[in-house]
């Protein structure tokens, strides 16, 4: 099917930009160079290991330095334990099994650990993540073969727009506290046949919904259902959520935030909790020790203590196949009595429910996921709930190539245009007071939007302006090439000051939370250096955060300054024309919104031509030179 071909060959363009990234960054560096990319753990020690599923082991290790340092390392990404004494020929690799702070457990692919490895110097390098485009892959090439079947393909050709979703005419359900466009949204979930488009805007209850309608799911016919997400922090507040209402959840994967309450809701944690498992402990603990009696065997040895070697090992073997169908049996117990399996789009591949059929799929933060990872959960569904927001960020995508020629388009935008009857918006919001709110709404949701009666008027003090567009056109606040980025400096330092006034007016025991937002990484780096170096706003650093438009999608704040860097004769804008990025930081805010930045190089774009008309409809606009004399 032409469909899926074209969506391979964007893949394909999307790995190859990937995988050459990578390469860049790995190539002839050191193991200190690689550690400040985030895919090094260097120096670490190991601190403790098991036989693992067939000949394989389990390495439990720890960084011993640099603790601090951000890193990428995550729950099934490949990675190889080398050693810096000769990096290239020794090392051996395998798959993360679980992260947390300074802790990780892997895989290694060989049944004991290498000699080397008792010499120190140990590191652990992040590889290039070929499993996840070999997973979405043969999705793609599973649903192309599937679609050509009348039976097996009939929700894939709904989902392609070759034929249309069906739905069951339902009495009305009572869902107690959900507003009327949630509670449509779960009758819709509950009726549809085959799909069902959950379009949350911001703040309006996307999450309470679902998690609504997955109970309301599990009571109409008590199936098992599949939830899940590009991020593990969406699953993880699902998982979270599913879990306070009652459901039994298994998360697949390792959480993000590893809580004891999202860790008891682990496959590990269930399975050391399983009656079965002391039988597996038991066994494990002989398997060891009869390693252990061959690795005493010295290198030089005759026949007879090769051949006793031998027997010890195959003795190992023989009880680690006793080990793993204990534990097969132990996960397919836990999986048969899970009401909810949670895990990440490439998590729902995992071996433990890789042959499992759902009758419901939920993908939650459809909006930011990459279609082919969508296909993987899809395949094991006869009914697909979309949830998210297409009108806010995209998926992340290195191939600029690949994203203009269709990978940066969602299955959820594509099935929101072909079945409008399948979709349902939520149409009350309860964030943003109604002045912050009116544009967004206007622009990408029809005007649809209204702010719950709690939120509509809510203000930072009385009188204040919820929403304020300061202009700096002629101020000479003119942006700066800095490497890759860009930076204002002098636009960043009006923002404080604007913000220290803003502050000096405010109770200190009362002081809201605060967020910066600018669209350019430099601009962060110059806005946190001047903050830190800012007297009357030092005091207040715990309450604002200074961060781009992408770390806060999903989060929301007391107040939003946003710096909008740009400001040039020519009118360049570079990635400020993503206006679904723009949709993402003007929602963040609940009582003030500030917008600073220069009219002149930004109503080239119409939308922020409509944006400052906006300001100007509230009484809203104002100059930056009326702040001159300050």
């Amino acid at each position: 099917m032409d469909y899926f071909k074209k969506l391979l060959d964007l893949l394909n363009k999307e790995k190859e930009e990937d995988r050459n990234a990578y390469l860049k960054l790995t190539e002839n560096t050191g193991a200190a160079d690689r550690r400040a990319q985030g895919l090094s753990w260097y120096p670490v020690a190991i601190r403790g290991t098991e036989p693992g599923r067939g000949d394989y082991i389990n390495v439990e290790i720890e960084r011993t330095t640099h603790k601090d340092m951000a890193h990428q390392f995550r729950f099934g990404v490949p990675a190889a334990l080398f050693s810096n004494h000769d990096p290239q020929k020794d090392r051996v690799e395998g798959t993360i099994t679980y992260v947390n702070n300074d802790r990780l457990k892997i895989t290694l692919y060989t049944d004991e650990l290498p000699d080397w490895s008792r010499d120190g110097k140990l590191g652990i390098d992040l590889l290039f993540d070929n499993n996840s485009y070999d997973e979405m892959q043969s999705a793609l090439k599973q649903a192309s073969a599937l679609s050509a079947k009348p039976q097996e393909g009939r929700l894939i050709n709904i989902l392609t727009g070759l034929k249309t979703a069906s739905f069951n005419t339902l009495p009305p359900v009572a869902v107690p506290r959900l507003n009327a466009s949630q509670a449509a949204a779960v009758q819709k979930i509950l009726s549809a046949q085959d799909l069902a488009v959950v379009h949350g805007p911001p703040g309006t209850g996307k999450t309470t919904t679902l998690v609504q309608a997955i109970i309301a799911l599990h009571q109409l016919n008590k199936k098992q259902i599949l939830v899940v997400a590009p991020s593990n922090t969406a699953v993880d507040l699902l998982s979270e959520k599913l879990t306070d209402e009652g459901l039994n959840v298994l998360r697949i994967g390792n959480p993000a935030r590893v809580s004891e309450k999202l860790f008891s809701l682990t496959l590990d944690s269930k399975m050391a909790e399983h009656r079965d498992n002391k039988e597996v402990k038991k066994l494990k603990k002989q398997a060891s020790a009869y390693k252990d009696m061959a690795h005493k065997y010295k290198r030089s040895f005759g026949k007879a203590e090769r051949d006793q070697r031998k027997a010890l090992f195959n003795e190992a073997h023989k009880i680690m196949k006793d080990v793993a169908a204990t534990e097969q049996h132990i996960i397919d117990d836990l999986v048969a009595k899970a009401q909810v399996i949670t895990a990440t789009l490439v998590g729902a591949n995992h071996y433990t429910i890789r042959d499992v059929l759902f009758d419901t799929v939920v993908i939650d933060e459809a909006g930011q996921a990459l279609e082919p990872a969508c296909w993987i959960p899809i395949l094991k569904a006869q009914k697909v709930i979309l949830a998210g927001d297409h009108c806010q960020l995209p998926p992340t995508i290195k191939s600029a190539e690949a994203a203009k020629d269709g990978l940066s388009t969602t299955l959820l935008e594509k099935c929101a245009a072909l079945h409008p009857e399948a979709v349902v918006l939520l149409e009350e919001q309860y964030r943003m007071n109604e002045a912050i709110m009116g544009f967004s709404s206007n622009v990408f949701y029809e005007g649809r939007l209204k702010a719950n009666i709690a939120v509509a008027q809510r203000l930072l003090f009385e009188g204040d302006m919820p929403v304020s567009f300061i202009d700096t056109a002629g101020c000479g606040f003119d942006e700066q090439l800095q490497g890759t980025s860009l930076a204002n400096p002098e636009e960043a330092a009006f923002l404080l000051k604007h913000l220290a006034k803003l502050a000096a007016g405010l109770n200190p025991a009362d002081f809201p939370t605060i967020a910066v937002i600018a669209p350019y990484k430099e601009q962060i780096r110059v806005l946190n250096e001047q903050l830190a170096a800012h007297p009357e706003l030092i005091q207040y650093a715990d309450y604002i955060a200074v961060n781009t438009v992408d770390s806060f999608q999903g989060q929301e704040r007391d107040v939003v300054y946003i710096s909008m860097t740009r400001s040039n004769t020519e009118g360049e804008i570079g990635f400020l024309s993503d206006i679904r990025r723009m949709n993402v930081a003007l929602t963040r805010a609940r009582k003030k919104l500030v917008v600073i930045g220069d009219s002149s190089t930004l109503t080239r774009l119409p939308f922020y031509a409509n944006f400052i008309d906006y300001a100007e409809g509230l009484n809203a606009y104002e100059s930056a030179w009326t702040y001159a004399g300050d």
